[in-house]
């Protein structure tokens, strides 16, 4: 039976929202008559039959606001830096004061909605792992390993496109749970960023893999701590500042492309 005949279908309200043309349909958890299976967001994300979408962002309504994000193949990640500035945008353009907080399943997590549109957020604490090496083509490709509430594989070694991409389909399952790969070139005023973020392939930006680039670029004396460090994305730029104690914060624009309504069973 087609899906627009069925009697226990639901019509769901939805917004799609983008930061740096990471797009994101936002959809009240509430609206939900139940969790979303696997291949109920692979439908509704698929770009030619669905909405449309790198994930879904699911917003809850609780005295503190919450996040959960789902990959486009479904998975559930633990942050999401460009889906949350698109969350604290939504909640503030829906009556929520323009400083708010938000539970994301790698804890609380302060945002502020600035009057340009940006928005600014305290990623957290960046925390590191042993280097990661990927054996591909007879050449091993070595990666260091940060985490905002979300693992990053980052290399700044120089590579071909296709390099990048063969490197990056094995980096991503090189770790239990999988991976994002971010490659680096510094460009001197900026770094820019290539990203390959687990579950989705390549994407215009990544808001945790730009701060987790900036922490390791300071770490590694690339740049400097409590300065503002510009990551350019693919969608465009980033501006991260990393403490000495490797506290995060990154500030960026989130937009609204559209509203509309999609159906589940």
């Amino acid at each position: 039976m087609p899906r627009y005949a069925n009697a226990m279908a639901r019509e769901i309200r939805f917004e799609k929202w983008e930061g740096l043309g990471n797009d994101f349909i936002v959809v009240d958890q509430g609206l939900l008559p139940a969790d979303l299976s696997d291949a109920a967001v692979q439908h509704i994300t698929d770009r030619r039959r669905g909405v449309g979408g790198d994930g879904i962002l699911l917003v809850g309504r609780g005295e503190t606001p919450s996040m959960i994000v789902r990959n486009a193949d479904g998975s559930r990640p633990e942050m999401c830096g460009n889906g949350l500035r698109c969350v604290a945008a939504y909640l503030v353009a829906q009556g929520a004061q323009s400083t708010l907080a938000v539970q994301t399943d790698a804890g609380l997590r302060a945002c502020e909605v600035l009057e340009n549109g940006d928005v600014s957020i305290d990623m957290g604490v960046a925390t590191y792992d042993e280097e990661l090496v990927v054996s591909h083509g007879g050449r091993e490709h070595r990666f260091m390993q940060a985490s905002m509430g979300n693992p990053h594989a980052i290399t700044f070694e120089p590579a071909s496109a296709a390099i990048v991409d063969e490197v990056s389909r094995v980096a991503e399952h090189a770790r239990p749970g999988r991976t994002n790969v971010e490659w680096v070139t510094d460009r001197g005023d900026r770094l820019g960023v290539v990203v390959w973020e687990r579950g989705v392939g390549y994407t215009e930006a990544c808001g945790t893999g730009a701060c987790a680039v900036a922490a390791v670029a300071c770490r590694l004396g690339k740049r400097r701590f409590d300065e503002d460090v510009v990551v350019r994305l693919p969608g465009g730029d980033l501006v991260i500042r990393v403490t000495e104690h490797s506290r995060v914060t990154m500030r960026g624009p989130a937009k609204k492309a559209f509203s509309g309504m999609f159906t589940v069973d």
